[in-house]
């Protein structure tokens, strides 16, 4: 994330993928977390399980930023369970309106065995037309490679995750290859 004071470093970094092929969707996140040119962290979690398990959240940007958002997903969740669209888009409204939410710096990538769902400080709650997303300064590489690797015979969701992620931790100086994936078995 950007900082405003020129005399300071800015917080960069984080590469989210989530795909979803065959019976699985998984989200990925590399496990870098910098401070202008200084790596502070390889080793960060930026996946986490909520919705009792059903439900996968990757978030990039500015990591208590994400916390909070995460937290406030897992509010609606308790409020609307089983239904991933509708606490997003509860939460987008109220990231969007709510005078301290909306000055939140992060995006998720948020999946469930039925949707996967991109989340924004902007109120936007997207659903991709292929299954998948990428996040994060890295973002652009993995899904490039994720979209090339897709209809690979032969590759799971995870392998392709796991392929993608290395492509974008050997470009994106703000990733690296310490790489954590979740994933869903999507029922037949």
């Amino acid at each position: 994330m950007q900082n405003t004071s020129s005399s300071l470093p800015s917080w960069r970094g984080t590469t989210v993928l989530s795909v979803r092929k065959g019976n699985q969707v998984v989200v990925a996140a590399d496990g870098q977390i910098t401070f202008g040119n200084i790596t502070l962290k390889s080793n960060a979690r930026k996946v986490r399980r909520t919705g009792d398990g059903n439900v996968v959240v990757g978030f990039a940007g500015a990591t208590a930023d994400a916390l909070t958002l995460f937290e406030r997903l897992e509010t609606k969740l308790e409020q609307y369970p089983s239904q991933l669209m509708r606490a997003c888009v509860e939460l987008a409204k109220e990231w969007r309106t709510d005078k301290y939410l909306r000055k939140l710096e992060a995006m998720m990538a948020v999946v469930d065995a039925n949707v996967s769902l991109i989340l924004t400080g902007n109120g936007d709650v997207l659903e991709p037309e292929d299954g998948l997303i990428g996040i994060g300064s890295g973002g652009p590489y993995a899904l490039a490679a994720a979209r090339a690797l897709k209809d690979v015979e032969g590759l799971s969701a995870q392998d392709i995750a796991r392929k993608s992620m290395e492509v974008a931790a050997n470009m994106c100086i703000y990733s690296n290859a310490n790489i954590l994936i979740e994933s869903i078995e999507i029922p037949s």
